[in-house]
């Protein structure tokens, strides 16, 4: 927070301090200047007048611009008086992301601030997976409100692609919504997506808003779409095509206005050509799709996300650890990660948590069962490493289709669920 009178700097820090922000402020360019050089932070928020003159905003324009070519992600917010608009709008074209009118309205600055946070964040992890195609194509139509299919295998960051498209959509300042919609049962699937009324059916005491109310001038996010059952498409199609629902046992019409983002590991146009799905949903999901590569087609990855992982878990766990051991990285380089990028998260949390020592060690990841190059030895692995390997080998071999995995394990589609969600499959 940069803003020279200490009153305005006080009731931000207490205000902030409130929703758990930790902040720091400073009392002219300089010393922002010297904040931002000296460490991280999430969003900067500036006033634009100091005390070399009141009006003109000249002293945080040049900040700003000194901001930019210091970090120029930094998301910056700029504070103005209703007299200075012309200067905040300056401020914008420089690179400002937002501006908030003094005085201000505490919801207002709290959902711009959430917002440009979140945004930061989600780039940051997006970043990470250093595929710099993906990212371009997030960042064109990440702004529209373009119906976003997202395809990748189990772990690759399709969420994380949704809630960076979301972040910088018109519709960030609203919670995205997020449902497992190929985990809902036929009996729970249209209540869950579109509500019901009291006495609709056995268990319905009272009303109940849907998935899709909740997301109304929002974003919904619909994990797993092709794990939909094929009778039950064509309600989801319906809302899609028109933006009309009905809650269950209701016959009043309701309208939403949604961005619905889909994500599905299993390959849906073969599903639709296998007429399993439906060719006019794929086609109201898929204005887009975003397809994210599986971790061992990009091994330059691996390095650079293992070390991001060891860093977060080592301050977590308050653990003095700087690196991996040469026979670790050998492992991380060799493993096949066919749970991707969350499995290699997994891997290094218990690497930190079983090092001794400065540096994890091979042994600490636990990655000899699904070494690439070799038939896993049953012997050498415990009840809950063979369940996992059982459940990637079978994904495997039905190419991520849960549903049919499932059902080859002798399980339910929930239970399914449970056990991917257990082994950091889901």
């Amino acid at each position: 927070m940069a803003d020279d009178q200490a009153d305005i700097r006080d009731a931000l820090r207490l205000l902030l301090k409130r929703e758990g922000y930790e902040t720091q402020g400073v009392a002219s360019p300089a010393e922002a200047l010297s904040a931002i050089e000296s460490r991280e932070f999430d969003a900067a928020l500036m006033d634009l007048n100091y005390t070399r003159d009141t009006t003109s905003g000249q002293e945080g324009l040049d900040l700003l611009t000194r901001i930019q070519m210091l970090d120029s992600t930094l998301p910056v917010i700029v504070m103005t008086a209703w007299s200075s608009i012309e200067v905040a709008v300056e401020a914008m074209r420089r690179g400002a992301r937002d501006f908030i009118q003094k005085p201000w309205e505490n919801n207002r600055l709290l959902a711009i601030l959430r917002t440009q946070i979140d945004l930061r964040q989600a780039l940051r992890q997006a970043s990470r997976l250093a595929m710099a195609p993906v990212l371009e194509l997030i960042g064109q139509i990440g702004p529209s409100d373009a119906n976003v299919l997202i395809t990748g295998e189990h772990g690759t960051g399709k969420e994380v692609v949704a809630r960076t498209l979301h972040a910088l959509s018109g519709r960030a300042t609203k919670p995205m919504v997020t449902v497992n919609a190929g985990g809902l049962s036929e009996g729970v699937f249209e209540s869950e997506l579109f509500g019901h009324v009291k006495g609709a059916f056995t268990d319905a005491r009272a009303d109940r808003v849907g998935r899709f109310e909740l997301a109304d001038g929002s974003t919904l996010f619909l994990d797993e779409i092709a794990n939909v059952p094929l009778n039950l498409q064509a309600k989801l199609l319906r809302v899609l095509e028109t933006g009309d629902l009905e809650r269950v046992g209701s016959s009043a019409t309701r309208r939403v206005n949604v961005r619905v983002l889909a994500a599905t590991n299993a390959d849906v146009n073969a599903e639709a050509a296998a007429g399993r799905f439906r060719q006019d949903l794929l086609f109201r999901l898929n204005t887009i799709e975003i397809h994210i590569p599986p971790l061992r087609d990009r091994k330059e990855d691996v390095d650079l996300l293992a070390h991001h992982f060891l860093h977060g878990y080592a301050q977590r766990y308050r653990k003095n650890i700087s690196g991996f051991d040469p026979a670790a990285i050998k492992a991380l380089h060799e493993h096949a990660w066919p749970g991707n990028v969350r499995e290699l998260d997994h891997a290094v949390e218990r690497g930190v948590l079983l090092s001794p020592g400065p540096s994890v060690r091979a042994a600490d990841l636990g990655l000899r069962a699904q070494a690439a190059g070799g038939p896993a030895k049953l012997e050498e692995m415990s009840l809950d490493e063979v369940e996992r390997y059982l459940i990637q080998r079978t994904l495997s071999r039905h190419e991520g289709n849960v549903s049919q995995a499932a059902k080859a394990l002798g399980l339910s589609r929930s239970a399914m669920y449970r056990r991917l969600q257990k082994h950091g499959l889901e």
